[in-house]
């Protein structure tokens, strides 16, 4: 298999309304709606997203769950009855205003984020640069650049980078550099480590 400027979506996928960037891999049997994939990054099998901004170089498991719809728990009833009207009965119109709601409670995530199988991302959240979702984790809190959260509901277990390293790997922004930068710096990405690779492209 050879990515591309195109994206490669497998034919068994759903997508709706939704940008996605070169060399980015959608999944067999995942659904992705009103969301932006940018360049480098993958969604594995059977993921649901919705209204949710994925940056660069991110990695996504099979079977995630990003943005699950809430329902309106403070009314009568939070039976999507409600607001998918049109479904039960003759001449009413769904609810814009409750899916704008939605709208508004979009999840952003950063580059080069690595999310397990089988997380759940909650509505609202933002997953920071260089962070890591362990398999299984519900997400309903913010998660910090280059920290690794696990477990339900997800609490911090510890940082990938110590802060002066991850600010420094922000501040570097590798994930903007072009195609054939990437390249070049290849054996580099595989062989340094991070410090090592921070004192040798540091400008």
């Amino acid at each position: 298999m050879r990515l591309g400027e195109q994206p490669s979506i497998d034919p068994t996928a759903r997508i709706r309304d939704c940008r996605l960037g070169c060399y980015t891999e959608v999944g067999a049997g995942t659904k992705l709606a009103e969301t932006q994939m940018d360049d480098y990054s993958y969604i594995s099998e059977h993921g649901d997203v919705i209204y949710t901004s994925i940056g660069k170089f991110c990695s996504i498991a099979a079977f995630v769950r990003i943005n699950p719809g809430n329902h309106p728990h403070w009314r009568a009833s939070q039976s999507h009855f409600t607001y998918r009207a049109s479904y039960y009965f003759d001449g009413e119109a769904d609810e814009d205003a409750f899916f704008d709601w939605r709208r508004s409670n979009g999840v952003s995530i950063g580059h080069d984020v690595w999310i397990g199988h089988g997380v759940v991302v909650m509505p609202g959240v933002t997953i920071g640069t260089g962070a890591i979702l362990g398999s299984g984790a519900v997400v309903t809190k913010d998660v910090a650049p280059y920290e690794i959260a696990v477990g339900v509901p997800a609490k911090p277990m510890r940082r990938r980078f110590a802060v002066p390293v991850a600010e420094r790997m922000q501040a570097l922004a590798w994930w903007d550099w072009n195609h054939d930068r990437l390249h070049a710096a290849l054996p580099d990405f595989r062989a340094l480590s991070s410090e090592a690779f921070l004192e040798k492209y540091e400008g």
